[in-house]
């Protein structure tokens, strides 16, 4: 269950509860839902309770204590606990969440993780006459126009996006392999413009991701050859694969809540400058950018949207203006890939044994860390092939 399908579980709750006369309020439009604070429990929490205390004319923790059974009987809630005040801190059945979160991904293939977060805003990039400079803008107006956001692409000074230059020319390394190389240090870190960059061994993080993905494709052709397809259901030891691909919304900037615990999500919030972020001008020229399709994030708490051309607030709604987006990208591709190719040991059937649910299960989620990979090379404009 992903964090938009559970405020709607959380929105139903409320409204059995009116309809069979516990409560008499108004269904709110949305239903907040984020991991739970200092002194919460389980997958996630909400204030709805609080929110309608005072409309119900009841204190937050009797409305929370009306509506605990409701969201009790849910599908993929196995507890719901009520903290403070009337928080509802709600336990999730671990396994509905892997495969809501598996189905997820392969209905929205290369677009899962974008969204409307930067809707109507426009990101002003001002750059030298950089090639390191010119490549990490145009990561920028791919990532910024996944969440719908769009991008003015200005040369000379001032400049507000100035990465180290690379130390010598790119090209020999080809499109792809210069591209990660520029774009996988950190805008203040150094570059490196070597041969490293080609080798097909562990060692090359650009590989690593690329093999995985290659990987996921062989293992449903695979798949094919052997009479069976991917069908999502819960999957056993592969823990850190899906909490790598649902930060994958988040890493992108959506504005999408992490699971609790996952391997990013420290880092995510961690303070760093954004890029100005204003309100997109009235005939303005910006760079065109593939439109985003609209994702279902009406239920999940908004973007502040900032109506000053100084630097936004570094929550997880603005992290695709960062200037280290793309860097952050690379190194979360490369917790997929890395939890990915471990766990494809474990995809199809050995020796005699028959292709079974949870075969069907393991292929499904190595089909969306593969899609996940392919998204993520193609925002960073780099190709994600097939055979390698």
């Amino acid at each position: 269950m992903t964090p938009v399908e559970l405020s709607r579980t959380v929105l139903r709750a409320v409204r059995s509860a009116v309809d069979q006369g516990e409560l008499s309020v108004t269904v709110p439009e949305r239903a907040v839902v984020t991991t739970p604070g200092p002194g919460g429990c389980g997958d996630y929490a909400t204030n709805i309770a609080l929110q309608l205390a005072r409309p119900a004319g009841q204190s937050p923790r009797r409305v929370a204590e009306v509506l605990r059974p409701h969201l009790a009987r849910s599908t993929g809630v196995t507890g719901v606990d009520i903290t403070g005040p009337g928080f509802l801190n709600i336990s999730l059945d671990q396994g509905a969440v892997s495969v809501a979160l598996v189905r997820r991904i392969l209905r929205e293939g290369l677009r899962y993780g974008h969204s409307e977060a930067l809707a109507g805003q426009v990101v002003t990039l001002r750059i030298p006459y950089d090639i390191r400079a010119e490549v990490v803008a145009d990561a920028l107006v791919r990532i910024i126009g996944s969440q719908s956001g769009r991008v003015e692409v200005e040369h000379g000074e001032p400049v507000n996006l100035r990465p180290v230059p690379a130390p010598e020319d790119p090209a020999p390394l080809g499109l792809d392999a210069a591209r990660w190389a520029l774009l996988h240090p950190a805008p203040h870190g150094r570059p490196r413009i070597t041969a490293d960059h080609l080798v097909q061994r562990e060692s090359n993080p650009l590989f690593r991701v690329r093999y995985a993905h290659a990987r996921t494709r062989a293992a449903v052709r695979n798949a094919a050859d052997l009479g069976f397809t991917s069908e999502p259901g819960p999957v056993g030891d592969a823990d850190a694969l899906l909490a790598a691909l649902a930060d994958h919304p988040r890493v992108l900037g959506a504005a999408a809540i992490p699971p609790r615990g996952s391997a990013l999500s420290e880092a995510a919030t961690a303070p760093a400058p954004a890029l100005a972020l204003v309100p997109a001008p009235q005939g303005s020229t910006l760079i065109d950018v593939a439109p985003a399709p609209r994702a279902n994030t009406a239920d999940v708490a908004p973007a502040p949207r900032a109506n000053t051309p100084h630097a936004t607030s570094p929550t997880h709604t603005t992290h695709a203006t960062r200037p280290d987006a793309p860097s952050r990208l690379t190194r979360h591709l490369l917790t997929v890939a890395d939890a990915t190719l471990p766990f494809l040991l474990t995809v199809l059937p050995r020796g005699d044994e028959k292709p079974s649910a949870a075969h069907r299960a393991r292929l499904a989620l190595a089909e969306a860390a593969g899609t996940v990979l392919a998204g993520g090379l193609s925002l960073l404009g780099i190709d994600a092939p097939d055979h390698l």
